[in-house]
């Protein structure tokens, strides 16, 4: 007679998790603070573009027919959406700083397992592992 699934440990987060060593979560905390460094570079720049395309845009729009503002209009927004995009990736990388130093990097927000070196290898600030993020993205 097969024995019943232990319910009482079915959903639940690991109870241990496995530390790094010191050296290991430096070496993680200097990549993840480099990658956000490059990003707030990257953002800075993207603003310094957008400030002065919009100073050019100003000095140089007499007489633009309405195709010419729309168009105008267009190109801003695609600059701003990629500066958001950009401060969204900052905000990721500062989550998983603050994750590092709680303990809670390189496990899964949603089921608690450890999410593959090689995952976090590509996407360093995620918070989810493939399982979780697969069924996020199917919602």
């Amino acid at each position: 007679m097969a024995k019943p699934a232990d319910t009482r440990t079915a959903g639940r987060k690991p109870a241990v998790k496995a530390t790094r060593s010191a050296a290991e979560t430096e070496k993680i905390r200097a990549a993840l603070a480099a990658r956000r460094d490059e990003l707030r570079a990257e953002y800075d720049q993207t603003l310094s573009e957008i400030t002065e395309l919009q100073r050019d845009r100003l000095t140089d729009s007499a007489g633009d027919d309405q195709a010419d503002t729309g168009t105008k209009t267009f190109e801003r927004e695609q600059e701003i959406s990629l500066a958001n995009s950009i401060r969204e990736r900052i905000t990721q990388v500062e989550r998983a700083l603050e994750r590092l130093d709680e303990g809670g990097y390189g496990w899964c927000e949603r089921c608690g397992n450890p999410i593959p070196v090689e995952r976090l290898a590509a996407f360093p600030s995620a918070t989810l592992c493939v399982t979780c993020k697969q069924l996020e993205e199917r919602r």
